[in-house]
């Protein structure tokens, strides 16, 4: 093939090009420039990086040499670089975008999306040349890419470009590590997992160890705490059930961090968070007679009833605001986020259940996870009454997380 004459734009026609996608003549192709040998996550950055762009559809590599060659969209980036799922989103879908990256102090190039015949160029860039002045290139950080809101993980939070060294090895695993957090969740998950999950995870990912392998042993910790709670060994069941939803958290980090996540291991996580909890809640009830509390049988069912039936309608008011409001209800204000971290669910759940039975009242616990049951569901109606009476006509609800910093006061819901 022979090689092109250099395309050159107007600054109107980058931002066109930014506006509009690639060029459609021709699909995108990764080029991975340099290299490097630090391992993050059980892979080195270069690896990395061929995944992630394969995940966001452009599964082409092409080297520096091939490139030059090619008379279209080609992103390069330097290998020694890891870079938030958001923005390797972005940087295919918007053509002469130089991307800077979010080092403190420190801010180089470290991506561009261009025409591939310009491939000397950018390895110049990335040597500390300046941008050729018949080059023009949209610079951009992190932070300016209106990337700043994660639909999957229900959260707004500036997506990471940084250049991986050993020094700062460390500092970007736990960075990667939150960033897979989901904005809006428990507040065990949240403020009481991270560090201890983060160290679990970074020791087990260079291993054998899969998430679906963690998420087994989750399952059979359900199993467990089910059989204590109803033999009324509440002390071992709370051991087991904090266990699993440890697990639960290190499974999700584990896939997500390694790059190692899969539908199936998406059906089988999700599947048990589903389905075990009232399975929790009733054998606690199970294990009352043997605790020394006990319950007529009238008494029991109406009991569960409520919380089951609680657990099931929460479940589908959520599912509502999802197909009719267009949105995630607990996203929807920051109010709604807090509530969130301590609506009722599995975790808060439980730790009324722990402080029950630490006091010697295991009864107490199953009636005031009814009780936080009854009000939590209360306050969701509340929540989808209010969201559809403020609804735009024929345009889905939107979340407070995907506006303006200046607009929500706040970065990110962590």
């Amino acid at each position: 093939m022979n090689k092109q004459s250099k395309v050159t734009k107007t600054p109107d026609d980058v931002e066109g090009d930014n506006a509009s996608g690639v060029d459609h003549h021709f699909e995108p192709v990764l080029c991975v420039v340099g290299d490097s040998d630090i391992s993050i996550w059980g892979r080195n950055s270069a690896e990395r990086l061929v995944i992630q762009f394969a995940r966001s559809g452009v599964s082409e590599t092409v080297t520096l040499a091939q490139a030059s060659d090619r008379n279209g969209p080609v992103i390069f980036v330097k290998a020694d670089v890891v870079l938030d799922q958001p923005i390797v989103l972005a940087l295919t879908k918007r053509l002469n975008l130089l991307l800077m990256s979010g080092d403190e102090g420190a801010s180089v190039p470290v991506a561009v999306a261009t025409n591939g015949v310009n491939a000397k160029a950018i390895e110049d860039i990335f040597a500390g040349e300046p941008v050729p002045a018949d080059l023009p290139l949209l610079v951009r950080s992190p932070d300016d890419l209106d990337a700043a809101f994660w639909d999957k993980l229900r959260k707004r939070e500036v997506p990471y470009a940084l250049t991986l060294t050993t020094e700062k090895k460390q500092a970007i695993e736990w960075r990667m590590f939150m960033g897979t957090y989901k904005g809006a969740t428990d507040f065990v998950t949240l403020h009481v997992w991270p560090r201890p999950a983060f160290y679990v995870t970074r020791a087990i990912a260079p291993t054998f160890i899969t998430p679906n392998m963690v998420t087994t042993v989750s399952a059979v910790m359900v199993v467990l705490a089910y059989w204590w709670f109803s033999q009324g060994q509440y002390g071992l069941g709370i051991a087991a059930a904090w266990m699993m939803t440890f697990l639960d958290t290190v499974d999700g980090k584990l896939a997500r961090t390694t790059l190692t996540a899969s539908k199936w291991g998406d059906i089988f996580d999700h599947g048990i968070d589903l389905i075990h909890p009232p399975f929790w809640y009733y054998a606690w009830g199970l294990g009352l007679a043997a605790s020394g509390f006990i319950w007529s049988d009238s008494y029991f069912w109406t009991v569960f009833a409520v919380i089951m039936g609680g657990y099931v309608v929460q479940r589908i008011m959520e599912g509502i605001a999802i197909q009719w409001l267009g949105l995630e209800i607990h996203i929807w204000r920051p109010i709604d986020t807090f509530f969130r971290k301590i609506t009722a669910r599995r975790n808060p759940n439980l730790a009324i259940m722990m402080v029950s039975a630490i006091i010697g009242r295991p009864d107490w616990g199953l009636l005031a996870v009814a009780a936080w049951t009854v009000i939590c569901l209360v306050l969701h109606g509340v929540q989808l009454v209010q969201a559809f009476a403020v609804k735009p006509k024929g345009e889905p609800l939107q979340s407070w997380m995907t506006k303006p910093q200046s607009a929500t006061g706040s970065e990110s819901a962590k």
